[in-house]
């Protein structure tokens, strides 16, 4: 009973996931000043490691209000119930062996439906404040929602397609980097899609600060906004991980059977770090397009490369 607590709360449980979020936000946050040629964190710990974890207790110390007029069950349970929709998938993700904490048949299925979830949640939250800066990041991630979330989709199920299976587990047991030839395509189209997922330049869209102050986010404070962004935090986990067992190999990599569960974990690690990079670079080099922008390039560019990676990906099968 002790060690299934242990494996659930510690380790690779939520505890972990939670040092791995807050780590891969740093490493992010690295990433973007060096690339800028700026600095970072480098104030809370050893270069600036405890950074993120500074900046959540903090929140955690002010002061919890609801703003008047917003609807208080929902604006108060959409950011628990966000963490813990996006906590659930990071929990299929293989990080420590070539199996998740949770798996079943169809777990592809499972992660992307709670993706969409945490999407429409994201929406709630916006709409449930009085702001209208809210409601307008709230309608401007819906926009969005229907733009990212096809290729995204489209990109799992082509690997799912090539692998014959739907079980992450299983994938990540073939040990296969798909990122090379038809490959390629699959991956640039998830990189993409996942930068539009996370809100982050070009096309942090519902979080503008310079036209919406901070969006659907604006009238969120104290533990409720540190939820939210931890919830980011874990969502970029997520993704970050989801890419790693998709299209890099999982968390395998060359180690004796007496080392894998030293070693898988540090593999994980270093792939997750490469895709954080290639995301920290997207967003590092580019300005923020518009919404018209936005769609215009998923449903001229992006859907139409998503479908033919799909029907390619079946026909080599």
């Amino acid at each position: 009973m002790i060690p299934k607590l242990l494996q659930v709360f510690v380790y690779p449980g939520i505890l972990y996931m939670v040092t791995l979020a807050f780590f891969l936000e740093w490493l992010d946050r690295k990433f973007v000043a060096r690339l800028q040629n700026r600095v970072g964190p480098h104030y809370a710990g050893p270069y600036g490691l405890l950074q993120p974890l500074a900046d959540f207790v903090k929140l955690l110390t002010k002061e919890s209000t609801v703003p008047s007029g917003a609807d208080g069950l929902l604006f108060t349970l959409c950011p628990v119930t966000a963490f813990i929709v996006v906590t659930t998938a990071v929990s299929f993700v293989p990080m420590t062996s070539t199996r998740g904490l949770l798996s079943t048949e169809g777990d592809v299925v499972a992660v992307l439906a709670l993706i969409t979830i945490y999407l429409l949640l994201v929406y709630t939250a916006g709409a449930s404040s009085p702001s209208r800066y809210s409601l307008v990041g709230a309608v401007r991630a819906a926009h969005m929602l229907l733009g990212f979330e096809l290729p995204l989709m489209l990109s799992c199920l082509s690997v799912v397609a090539s692998a014959g299976s739907f079980k992450l587990s299983e994938i990540a047991a073939q040990k296969v980097w798909r990122v090379f030839g038809l490959h390629a395509l699959g991956f640039a189209i998830f990189l993409i899609a996942a930068e539009a997922e996370l809100d982050r330049l070009p096309f942090d869209i519902p979080e503008a600060e310079q036209e919406i102050v901070s969006g659907w986010l604006v009238e969120y404070s104290s533990w409720r906004l540190a939820l939210l962004r931890l919830t980011k935090d874990m969502e970029l986990l997520l993704l970050s991980g989801l890419a790693t067992t998709l299209f890099l190999g999982g968390p395998a990599g060359p180690a004796p059977p007496s080392a894998e569960n030293l070693l898988y974990p540090l593999y994980f690690l270093a792939k997750t770090a490469l895709v954080v990079f290639l995301l920290s670079l997207i967003r590092a080099s580019s300005a923020r397009i518009r919404l018209d922008q936005f769609v215009t390039l998923c449903w001229r560019y992006l859907v139409p490369a998503s479908f033919a990676y799909l029907m390619l990906a079946v026909w080599v099968v």
